[in-house]
């Protein structure tokens, strides 16, 4: 069995999206992508996030097709190998239910920059036209959206958050989310202040030296 480490890093994120109750049930989905193999792992569909194993994860080459697995992969792995065909940035996703980024996307908004740290995803969030779960169309519409940007809402579904691995997607998919609920809150408060253009540039400026840089 190959990618023995990224099987059970995907397993160990699955489950961290239900303890941190951003997914219920069997909802959502995660990969990783190999640039080198041009392979990308993705987990199963419809299998509880904590009876999955090393070998219900499926590997799918860069034209679509099952290599390794005997399980059906995430309905959504279209959507996820879109964004890894045209984004060398992003070589881990994570698309999740989670309850405000849902609620901001049921409504077809974007989410602004009510709160600074949402600049781990860019200055805003949009919201990617609505289409169907598991079809090319959502796919694309993911794709364009998610434009400059490391995470999309999807109308009336619920957001998709990438990184140069998971770890590094889960922490934008935790500030996203903690911003949407940010965003809930304040507007139902009255109406919040959005932090402008400029100073999302120097958010955008202070986030690339941020943190343990060497």
């Amino acid at each position: 069995m190959t990618y023995q480490t990224q099987r059970q890093e995907l397993i160990l994120f699955g489950n961290r999206l239900l303890q941190e109750g951003f997914t219920k049930g069997t909802g959502g989905n995660l990969s990783i992508f190999d640039r080198q193999s041009r392979k990308m792992l993705i987990t199963p569909s419809a299998i509880a996030y904590q009876d999955i194993t090393p070998e219900d994860i499926v590997v799918i080459d860069i034209d679509g097709r099952v290599v390794e697995g005997s399980r059906t992969p995430s309905s959504e792995w279209e959507m996820h190998l879109m964004i890894y065909r045209h984004r060398e940035d992003i070589d881990a996703l994570i698309h999740a239910h989670t309850t405000y980024c849902t609620a901001v996307a049921c409504l077809r908004k974007e989410l602004p920059a009510v709160h600074y740290m949402i600049a781990v995803a860019g200055e805003n969030v949009r919201c990617a036209d609505y289409a169907t779960f598991g079809t090319r169309e959502l796919a694309q519409n993911a794709l364009v959206a998610m434009d400059d940007r490391r995470a999309v809402l999807l109308a009336n579904h619920g957001v998709l958050a990438g990184g140069v691995n998971l770890k590094d997607a889960f922490n934008v998919l935790e500030e996203v989310e903690y911003t949407a609920q940010l965003y809930y809150l304040t507007s139902s408060m009255g109406d919040p202040v959005i932090l402008d253009h400029s100073e999302m540039e120097v958010m955008k400026e202070k986030f690339r030296t941020y943190g343990q840089q060497r």
